[in-house]
């Protein structure tokens, strides 16, 4: 019988400490003999138990001990039929999840405000984006959620499409009605997968918005390390009974390391134990610390906190109110300039800004003196950097026309053209503000001057802008001759 409070990785490691096994295997630090000053750096602990692959410690690739149990002990605490313990990030457990249902010409639906990795994986199997193109608020410049009606038309017109794919939430905390679209999906013999990168305390806590698993999806990538607690790179791949275990398992093993770091899978199981035990007053405490937040960031003025009082029950059917999510331009300030006063003026690092809003991501490991240290140099910023908001761009979702397949897009040949000079053609790679890693093109799309003048803004206030092969997004690859 199962039971929560065990973990079967982490415990195994214990074991095997103790017997003082000399290692003839990789990795060549050898227990951190080898690299005294990486042994410095992360303590004689962590390298020790920095180990490979063995029978006392299982096999990532083709668990059968305590790796298995790991994994059966995940999908109970999560309410999956199988859940699969990821070391690649939440990438890999996308790109896995797309993997499984997708081949190359297979249809997708999905919302345009996808992450790279959801794009990432259409470039790896050749399936073909249907866009849902969501919503889009007008004051806060925020891609919303895909509504029914939408999502709805988009199995209609396209009755052979694999899959419809969902952000549960996004980054800015917004929820589709993921209940409904899971029907929608299944009564017209799709799969339904949930890209639950930040949703893991779903799962945990109370009065929060409906987990993909108990939504009923076949399939959610869910990022432990963001909510959950676990080692950054760490994450799940959860599975309902409609799924396949064991293709599962192989697609994982296409483009997953068969070097599992015993690190990242021991912190998996450990966060995992500490959630299932206490997530639910964890996560409680995080609600009420974000709640705290917004109330004293809109008492300063200017800053718009928003919560659920933008919910209309279709395209923001529901908010996650851990996510901190403030609005700027009211003070005359892009989000990605408050980010970086954040940063630079007050030591203060939240997780993104974009043109218009700020994130701080708040969870099990916060104090509310970080809460308030944030809120009073929220304060000081507008005091003494507040301006008007003229001549700032808000940020809007601009609809993408797509041409080309991503995987063809992105393999044929192609040539390198100053910006100005792409104007209708087909892009050949991705290009995105990192965080929060979300397209503003891709490959197959048709560059328009919208979108030239959206990347030009972003990089005038200072956006992180990944994705060309040109680091300084001078020049952009597109399609020879045309399409």
């Amino acid at each position: 019988m199962l039971s929560q409070e065990r973990a079967p990785i982490f415990e195994a490691l214990q074991a095997f400490e103790k017997r003082r096994v000399v290692p003839f295997d990789v990795p060549g630090h050898k227990r951190g003999r080898g690299n005294r000053e990486l042994t410095a750096l992360l303590g004689e602990k962590c390298v020790s138990m920095d180990v490979n692959s063995m029978k006392p410690l299982d096999n990532l690739c083709h668990p059968v001990s305590v790796i298995r149990e790991a994994e059966e002990l995940a999908a109970e605490a999560f309410g999956a039929a199988h859940a699969f313990l990821m070391v690649g990030g939440t990438t890999s457990a996308v790109q896995a999840m797309i993997l499984t249902v997708a081949k190359r010409g297979d249809k997708i639906i999905l919302p345009r405000n996808v992450h790279r990795s959801v794009m990432g994986a259409m470039v790896l199997c050749g399936a073909v984006p249907v866009y849902v193109d969501p919503a889009c608020d007008e004051e806060l410049g925020i891609p919303l959620g895909m509504r029914l009606e939408d999502v709805k038309r988009a199995i209609q017109s396209h009755p052979d499409a694999k899959a419809v794919l969902v952000n549960n939430p996004t980054y800015y905390g917004i929820c589709s009605d993921i209940r409904s679209i899971v029907k929608l999906a299944h009564q017209a013999g799709m799969r339904c997968l949930a890209d639950e990168a930040h949703g893991t305390h779903f799962y945990f806590g109370e009065n929060l918005p409906v987990s993909a698993m108990a939504a009923g999806a076949d399939m959610a990538a869910v990022s432990m390390h963001k909510s959950g607690g676990s080692l950054t790179q760490s994450s799940l791949l959860l599975a309902g009974p409609a799924m396949s275990e064991g293709y599962i398992r192989q697609i994982i093993n296409l483009t997953q390391t068969t070097s599992g770091s015993y690190l990242l899978l021991s912190s998996l199981d450990i966060s995992r134990r500490n959630l299932a035990l206490r997530g639910k007053e964890a996560f409680a405490q995080v609600v009420s610390m974000a709640e705290y937040a917004r109330e004293e960031i809109n008492r300063i003025g200017g800053y718009y906190a928003f919560s659920r009082e933008l919910v209309n029950g279709d395209s923001i059917f529901d908010f996650d109110t851990t996510k901190l999510s403030v609005h700027t331009l009211p003070v005359g300030l892009a989000g990605i300039e408050v980010y970086d006063l954040l940063r630079d003026e007050y030591d203060i690092q939240i997780e993104f800004g974009d043109l218009g809003n700020i994130l701080a991501y708040l969870s099990i490991g916060d104090r509310l003196q970080d809460i308030e240290r944030l809120v009073s140099a929220l304060s000081e910023i507008r005091r003494r950097f507040g301006k008007s908001r003229a001549g700032l761009m808000r940020q809007e979702y601009i609809e993408p026309r797509v041409l080309v397949s991503p995987q063809k897009a992105f393999y044929a040949d192609k040539e390198s053209l100053p910006l100005k000079e792409t104007v209708g053609r087909i892009c050949s790679e991705f290009v995105m503000c990192y965080p929060p890693g979300i397209p503003i093109l891709a490959p197959g799309e048709q560059i328009t001057q919208d979108i030239l003048s959206y990347i030009e803004y972003a990089k005038e206030k200072g956006c992180s802008m990944t994705g060309p092969e040109d680091p300084d997004i001078t020049r952009l690859n597109v399609l020879k001759g045309g399409y």
